[in-house]
């Protein structure tokens, strides 16, 4: 009886534990989804909802079923796990893949899961599709997945992998896509990637992957997607790729690859788009091209590429994308290129193209984009360019084109940028600006234009930017409703034969440059334009203008150049123009001007050449004011006069005897002379070099180099002294060479102040720096905003070295040492010009000087101008890398984008942050550009500042970045 009651008991507590067991094995994916939970970083809560509630499951519901990104069949078996886009990291173990044997879809994507990718992954035998792109999974891609024998899509798109691509994926029988691009593999594309049986869609781009492309690739017969490029292949391209019969996109851009390209290619007779820029590609252009009839896109620029357009790609009926520019080739464009019914782009710019333009150009087609820039065309503009009414770009700038322009482009409504400038158009200004809704850009300087500018110029709603600066016989005067343009930023007119008054600055608040130099301006300068508050240069030299200088411009917060130079501007100079903020240039020369120069030192500063010619003026930095001597009555000037004789006697001999002492100091070295520029009071050479503490440093100085000695002048200013030695018959050239860098007044450039000199050597006196340089700073985190002002700030000083000054002045030595910060952390250009007052100094650049007064730059000049651009690329990229990348314009050029981006990305910390991102991707676009091998393909230092600038204000938004430069 006992025995029967401990068997009962026994049962009635066996009986719960057994359902218990079951129910738990029952709910085994929810264990293991909470195990995998466990090891997750979910700092989000995107998985809150994955729990399981306390108590009893009597139904043995598997919880899981109901959890976000868990997909079950009817059997209540886990079939899908879609953890994408739930911003969580950690790594992952990879132990519990084993309970899922019926998983058919895992996706992983767009998370920031780390460290290796867990071989246990490949135990999940019934997977159909891995997608584990956009993380940053490290390390070689483990073995095993050939265990995945069912798998179609195997997407690691944008990791950080190493080592080799993985041979074994070759294997997977059923596999359609395969994506591993973006990470870190090296070595060549495997031979066995040409036996995929099933594959359609191969993505390698973005790696470090290098050797020969595999010419087993072309038996890929059921592939129609392959992107290669964006690797460091050797050699040229297979021809066996001609063998993809099914291929429709084909992309190995940015890849290194030389040679021809294979005719072969002619035989992909399904392929649509074809991207082989960025290369080092020579030879013609393929005729076989023209047997490909669904080509829509064919970008082959950025290459070597010779020889004329085939007449056979006339073919292409479908072609929308025709992109040729930075090549070699020459020739005429064919005729027929006007009769592809549905081209759209068309980017010939930076080759040697001449001859007419096809004149039925736009006729027969949807023509968007044509920039055709920098060839050697002629003819006129093709009159029905914008007869379907899309077009929104035309850049024909820096031809030979002649003729009026096209009366079309007068109802053009679509137009958005249109640069015309350095041609020979003539006739009249066509444009009808009311009917111009969305133009922002317009330039036409540098033709022969007549006609004056159109009247209706106000009533273009967007436009920003209005140039038509030498056109001498332009004439007609300022249209009067000309500063009431909503948008209008920039308006210049220079050298146009304007005559007239300056129209009243109402509702002026966009305009931040006027210039307006070199025409027939008469009358004055309206007070009213104290309404342009943004308003930063102010340029009316060479002018008929008359009357006071406004007293309202010295309050424009922004005003940082105002040149009225050679006008009959009459009365006092402002005091007010002393207090100014921003001030780094009054020009007031050859005027009528009278009175006292106000004592402020900003004005003091500005050099004697800013008020000369003006013989009613006084005061420093010219002639001293006349005075009354009559101090001590009539009787007492006699007295006066044998006083100040005395004076002037004790002093003349305490002079003597000081120069006496330097003279015994230094050595008979010659008479020493002392030349001020802006910013620099009328010191004598005695003044200078009795400042200097010690006699020994300055002589103990290495000429020409880097090194400087501080020294505290008179009046108290610190300035950095560096020291130049040469030869006697060398000091002319130098000399000169030496004005023209003190006359180059920027806020982004380092002041030369002055210099004393003999004929043995000088003394040139900069600006102190107080807070070093960017050298010193490289590694110091900074926000982007930090480091785009700084960019920026270098762009806007070598820019103004480059197109501002004249002739041209070549930085020569750009690097992140010479480049100091002010008092407000505000980056300035030092050494500037130093390399080439040494070559100077040798005699190897004399020729250069000859063509100084004309402003024309030579070919030795304009090369060290290339030269300053790589340079500036290489320091964007330190700055973008907090000093990381140094030196690191060649090897830029070779790696991977999405690589180089990442770690960019990683060194600012912008973690999701898009607009930060993309500012920075364009920035790493410009760096890139601006360190191109070839001189030839950079950019002008004006044309990166505005893809800077227009880039911040997200107003381009082309496909490539040599796009986006030419859009300039």
């Amino acid at each position: 009886m006992e025995i029967f009651h401990c068997f009962f008991y026994l049962n009635f507590l066996l009986v719960p534990l057994m359902f218990f067991v079951a129910v738990s094995a029952a709910d085994l994916y929810s264990d293991t989804l909470l195990s995998l939970k466990s090891e997750l970083v979910d700092d989000h809560g995107s998985l809150e909802d994955w729990f399981v509630p306390s108590g009893y499951n009597p139904s043995g519901k598997i919880y899981a079923c109901s959890w976000s990104g868990v997909k079950c069949n009817k059997n209540s078996t886990v079939t899908g796990l879609d953890l994408s886009m739930k911003m969580l990291g950690g790594a992952i173990s990879g132990k519990q893949f084993n309970v899922f044997t019926e998983l058919v879809d895992l996706n992983l994507s767009y998370n920031s899961f780390s460290g290796q990718l867990p071989v246990g992954i490949f135990n999940l035998t019934s997977l159909r599709s891995l997608d584990i792109s956009r993380n940053n999974f490290s390390g070689h891609f483990p073995g095993g997945a050939s265990g995945l024998g069912n798998l179609v899509v195997l997407d690691a798109f944008s990791n950080s992998f190493s080592g080799s691509l993985p041979t074994v994926v070759s294997q997977l029988p059923h596999l359609k896509v395969l994506n591993l691009a973006g990470s870190y593999f090296k070595g060549p594309i495997p031979s066995e990637y040409g036996s995929f049986k099933s594959l359609e869609f191969l993505h390698l781009a973005g790696n470090m992957i290098s050797g020969s492309i595999p010419p087993e690739l072309g038996k890929l017969k059921t592939v129609t997607h392959v992107e290669i490029g964006y690797n460091f292949y050797q050699g040229s391209i297979p021809w066996q790729l001609g063998n993809m019969s099914e291929l429709q996109y084909l992309d190995i851009a940015y890849a290194n690859l030389s040679g021809s390209i294979p005719r072969e290619l002619g035989n992909l007779a399904k392929l649509e788009s074809l991207f082989l820029f960025r290369n080092q590609l020579s030879g013609l252009l393929p005729g076989e091209f023209s047997k490909i009839r669904p080509l829509t896109s064919l970008d082959l620029s950025d290459n070597l590429l010779s020889g004329p357009i085939p007449e056979s790609l006339l073919e292409l009926k479908s072609l929308r994308l025709l992109s040729l520019f930075y090549n070699d080739m020459s020739g005429t464009v064919p005729e027929g290129i006007a009769e592809l019914p549905s081209l759209e782009t068309l980017l010939i710019w930076n080759n040697f193209f001449s001859g007419n333009l096809p004149q039925s150009l736009g006729r027969n087609s949807n023509l968007k984009w044509v920039d055709v820039s920098t060839n050697n065309f002629n003819g006129s503009i093709p009159a029905d360019i914008c007869m379907q009414g899309v077009l929104f770009k035309l850049m024909l700038f820096s031809n030979n084109f002649t003729g009026g322009l096209s009366t079309s482009l007068s109802n053009c409504s679509s137009l958005v940028r249109l640069r015309l400038e350095d041609n020979s158009f003539s006739g009249e200004i066509p444009l009808k600006f009311s009917r111009l809704p969305d133009i922002t850009y317009v330039d036409l300087s540098g033709n022969k234009l007549t006609g004056g500018i159109p009247i209706d110029i106000s009533q273009a709603p967007k436009l920003e930017y209005f140039n038509v600066s030498n056109n001498p016989e332009l004439g007609g005067t300022i249209p009067a409703q000309i500063w009431s343009s909503p948008l209008l930023q920039n308006f210049s007119a220079s050298s146009c034969g304007i005559i007239g008054y300056l129209p009243p600055f109402q509702n002026c608040k966009s305009i931040s440059v006027v210039e307006l130099n070199m025409n027939s301006l008469e009358g004055t300068v309206p007070e009213s334009v104290s309404n342009c508050q943004a308003l930063e240069r102010f340029a009316l030299a060479y002018n008929n203008l008359s009357g006071h200088i406004p007293e309202e411009l010295a309050g424009v917060p922004t005003l940082g150049v105002l040149d009225l130079s050679h006008n009959s501007f009459n009365g006092p100079i402002p005091a007010k123009f002393g207090s100014s903020s921003s001030l780094l240039l009054l020009n007031v020369s050859f005027n009528d001007i009278s009175g006292t120069i106000p004592s402020a030192k900003l004005l003091r500063a500005m050099g004697s050449s800013a008020f000369i010619g003006n013989p009613k003026l006084c005061g420093k930095p010219l002639r001293p004011c006349p005075s009354s001597v009559a101090i001590f009555g009539s009787r007492g000037a006699g007295k006066l006069i044998w006083v100040l004789l005395l004076c002037a006697g004790v002093i003349m001999f305490i002079t003597l005897s000081i120069l006496g002492i330097i003279y015994i100091q230094r050595g008979s070295k010659s008479q020493w002379k002392m030349i001020s520029f802006a910013g620099l009071p009328q010191f004598t050479a005695n003044d200078v070099l009795m400042s200097f503490s010690s006699i020994e440093s300055m002589d103990a100085l290495p000429p020409l180099s880097a090194s400087a000695c501080k020294a505290v002048l008179p009046t108290g200013i610190t300035v950095s002294v560096k020291k130049i030695e040469w030869e006697a018959n060398r000091m002319g050239v130098m000399l000169e060479f030496i004005t023209q860098i003190g006359n180059a007044r920027h806020k982004n450039l380092a002041r030369l102040l002055g210099f004393c000199y003999n004929k043995h050597l000088a003394y040139l006196l900069y600006d102190y720096a107080p807070n070093g340089n960017l050298a010193e700073k490289i590694r110091v985190k900074r926000e982007w905003a930090a480091k785009y002002k700084i960019v920026i700030g270098i762009a806007k000083g070598l820019c103004f070295l480059h197109h501002d000054c004249y002739p041209a002045i070549a930085h020569g030595d750009l690097r992140s040492s010479n480049i100091v910060f002010d008092e407000n952390m505000e980056p300035q250009l030092s050494e500037f010009g130093f390399k080439h007052l040494l070559e100077l100094n040798k005699g190897s650049f004399a020729a250069a000087t000859s063509k100084r007064d004309t402003g024309d730059t030579n070919s030795a000049t304009k090369e060290e101008l290339y030269r300053d651009v790589y340079s500036f690329g290489e320091i964007m990229l330190e700055i973008l890398s907090n000093g990381r990348l140094t030196n690191s314009g060649a090897s830029i050029q070779s790696k991977s984008r999405e690589v180089v981006l990442r770690e960019i990305y990683n060194e600012n910390e912008v973690g999701t942050n898009v607009p930060v991102r993309e500012e920075i991707k364009l920035a790493l676009e410009v760096a890139t550009l601006c360190t191109m091998s070839r001189p030839s393909d950079r950019p002008s230092m004006e044309n990166t500042l505005k893809l800077l600038s227009e880039w911040k204000s997200n107003k381009i938004n082309n496909p490539t970045i040599e796009a986006a430069a030419a859009g300039l």
